[in-house]
């Protein structure tokens, strides 16, 4: 008898319309799941729905919070890219926006009368390095000692929050501060400029900046070559004279680096000090929108306004009695199909007769 079974067939080149249809569809099911989700709680889900991206998409205040959430999403997400691109799995962009927050706030906590010419630079400066050098603490054993990265730069991410934590908790404290964690309030030096009367702030240009100057990088660039030839196999980069450590320990820095940036602005533009609880989980965040956008800066923008709009309107059904944890689930749904969508983007599936044996009782 003749049995049909499925087999998986490698794609030599993924097919342009799956790259772009697979995340839709991602978030498509997301939603779809989200719905049944909230159906067995009892709610509405069109109901909620609706809440969710009118309150953070249909109103002035609504556009101009999702821009906010979506400015350290995209700084964030542009750094992961960076390091994604060389299959180098940086999971550490949390820890190192913290570690950019706390390289930031140094200048205005321990310096507050200096003018703003040289705070904000300086400011800026100090939380690239920052980031660059926590993210450097995973490329070492990775580039010496083949240690994965996957592990190490989740670990650190702990830490840096402790230490965030241990500053406005212990030396940082605000005297002032009712007993509350959180350091003294910025000069106004070290505020970032806003838009108008918006709170959003100049970290959207920089974000701007940095997607276009990647976009052409990963495009047009030698390095970018480089990166995605030793992404696709050391051996061949090896073999092409590519120094591997060297790329490790310069994509990683650059990759903490722009994530230290997020924690400036976080800091700078927005709170105006350091604090406990500076991130809702934007490095974390960061790592779908990344996927999501198939590691394309350009993509990325688009999809951290998404992800701010999911993010405010879950704080927004919470007057619906719904949590706003549901907006995390669904970026974890999102996640779950995006990368189960890689299969048929990379692979076809094939329907195969096979020649097989009746079995006997």
């Amino acid at each position: 008898m003749n049995r049909l079974t499925f087999k998986l067939e490698k794609r030599l080149t993924p097919s342009p319309v799956m790259v772009f249809i697979i995340p839709l569809i991602s978030v498509l099911l997301a939603l779809l799941l989200g719905a049944v989700f909230l159906s067995f709680t009892g709610q509405k889900p069109l109901h909620v729905y609706s809440i969710m991206f009118g309150e953070s998409l249909g109103s002035k205040y609504g556009l101009t919070e999702t821009m906010v959430k979506a400015i350290p999403l995209m700084l964030t997400s542009l750094g992961v890219s960076l390091a994604f691109k060389m299959q180098l799995w940086n999971i550490g962009a949390e820890g190192q926006l913290y570690m950019g927050a706390f390289g930031a706030s140094f200048l205005p906590l321990t310096y507050p009368h200096l003018p703003i010419y040289l705070m904000l630079p300086g400011m800026i400066v100090l939380g690239m390095i920052a980031g660059g050098l926590w993210a450097l603490l995973t490329a070492l054993p990775r580039a010496i000692w083949k240690v994965n990265e996957i592990i190490t730069s989740l670990m650190l991410n702990y830490v840096a929050i402790l230490w965030v934590d241990y500053l406005v908790y212990g030396p940082w404290k605000d005297p002032k501060g009712s007993n509350f964690p959180i350091s003294a309030p910025f000069p106004d030096a070290a505020r970032l400029p806003g838009l108008g009367d918006s709170r959003i702030h100049a970290g959207l240009f920089f974000a701007l900046a940095l997607a276009m100057i990647l976009a052409v990088v990963f495009k047009y660039s030698r390095w970018g070559y480089s990166i995605k030839v030793i992404g696709s196999s050391e051996r061949a980069a090896r073999y092409a004279g590519m120094n591997i450590k060297r790329n490790i320990y310069l994509v990683m820095f650059i990759s903490g680096a722009i994530s230290g940036l997020a924690g400036m602005t976080e800091v700078s533009g927005i709170i105006g000090r350091l604090q406990h609880g500076i991130s809702p989980g934007y490095g974390y965040s960061a790592i779908i929108v990344a996927w999501l956008s198939k590691l394309n800066p350009l993509a990325i923008l688009l999809v951290s306004v998404l992800f701010g709009a999911l993010q405010v309107g879950g704080y927004a059904v919470q007057l619906e009695g719904v949590p706003a944890a549901v907006a995390t689930m669904m970026q974890g749904a999102i996640l779950f199909f995006v990368l189960g969508g890689e299969v048929f983007t990379n692979y076809r599936v094939k329907l195969v007769s096979r020649k097989g044996e009746e079995l006997g009782n």
